[in-house]
């Protein structure tokens, strides 16, 4: 394989973090880039020398020339770009939201378009959020090409970022993939509603009761699987401007609750009835189509991981219980 740069957005989340720790365990040349430099998640994933090994840069994704810049200076070979706002920041800020979701990821296009030939790849993230409320989809499981209905300012700027793709395929012969994940759990997931998946195993190795805020049935994602995708998709040659579903366990919150319950001493994690407003049942075959074999963890398997690395985290004063209580 030639030698590769990978460039990371938003490398400081969840799936950042877990895409630093893969890359780096494969011994890759990473650029890592947020609005910050403090490496507060991947920390819990890597150790001090493993975290020397990345080079970490400030990033806003809505400045073109200082992507560009980025892009030039490191002679990038592949990106995955996973900056951006959530739902509620959207929410709370338009405009700001639009600009880093929308601008930003055209700017990371851009940057791709200018430097096309020395990069030779580019994953991004979508989300399940560009589609709508389960009962729009009568035939399941639900295709990648499904119509979109997005409910919120978060999944319409996600949709427009699947568009921009597609343009800058059809005008200018720049491919992509963009992933749709949905609940992502594991080790450094802890801000959204969706979390709680990822506290409530928290909680089991702290010990602590816990309720998760929704119920009935969902798409699991183990972050380690998710970030292995992105990098698989940042390398695949992939001819297109694909947007493709994540699907890997579909389950109901109950039976994730019960598999806790009754599987750790002392475990006190509940449910409320209340179900999220997308389909859970979801197609992966243009997913399978680009990368093959799909990584996917088994969820006992990755619960028994993520359970036991929280607790080493504890046991060692690495993690903050408060976000139980945000």
């Amino acid at each position: 394989m030639a030698a590769e740069t990978f460039l990371v957005t938003g490398s400081l989340g969840c799936i950042g973090a877990w895409v630093l720790r893969n890359l780096v365990a494969e011994g890759v040349r990473v650029v890592a880039t947020d609005v910050a430099v403090d490496p507060v998640r991947p920390r819990l994933l890597m150790d001090d020398e493993e975290i020397a090994r990345i080079r970490f840069e400030t990033l806003d994704v809505t400045d073109l020339e200082r992507v560009k810049e980025l892009v030039a200076r490191h002679g990038v070979t592949h990106i995955v770009h996973l900056a951006g706002l959530q739902v509620p920041f959207c929410k709370a800020n338009p405009a700001l939201g639009a600009r880093v979701n929308v601008v930003g990821t055209v700017n990371i296009f851009e940057a791709a378009r200018a430097h096309w030939g020395q990069v030779r790849g580019l994953a991004y993230a979508s989300s399940l959020a560009v589609m709508g409320p389960d009962h729009l989809y009568p035939q399941k499981p639900v295709r990648d090409d499904a119509p979109l209905h997005p409910q919120s300012l978060y999944g319409v700027y996600k949709q427009a970022n699947e568009e921009t793709a597609r343009i800058y395929w059809q005008d200018w012969g720049i491919p992509s993939a963009g992933l749709r994940p949905c609940i992502v759990y594991g080790v450094a997931r802890d801000q959204g509603m969706t979390s709680d998946i990822a506290k409530a195993m928290l909680a089991v190795a702290a010990g602590k009761p816990y309720h998760i805020r929704f119920g009935g049935p969902v798409t699991l994602q183990y972050a380690d699987d998710v970030a292995r995708l992105f990098i698989a998709c940042a390398r695949s040659g992939h001819q297109g401007a694909a947007a493709c579903n994540v699907r890997n366990d579909v389950t109901e919150v109950e039976r994730f609750v019960a598999l806790l319950n009754d599987g750790y001493a002392g475990s006190r994690i509940t449910c409320a009835e209340t179900h999220l407003p997308f389909p859970a049942d979801l197609d992966d075959s243009r997913l399978r189509s680009i990368v093959g074999d799909v990584p996917h963890t088994p969820l006992a398997l990755a619960v028994e991981e993520s359970v036991g690395l929280f607790r080493r985290l504890l046991n060692e004063g690495r993690i903050d219980l408060r976000q139980l209580d945000a």
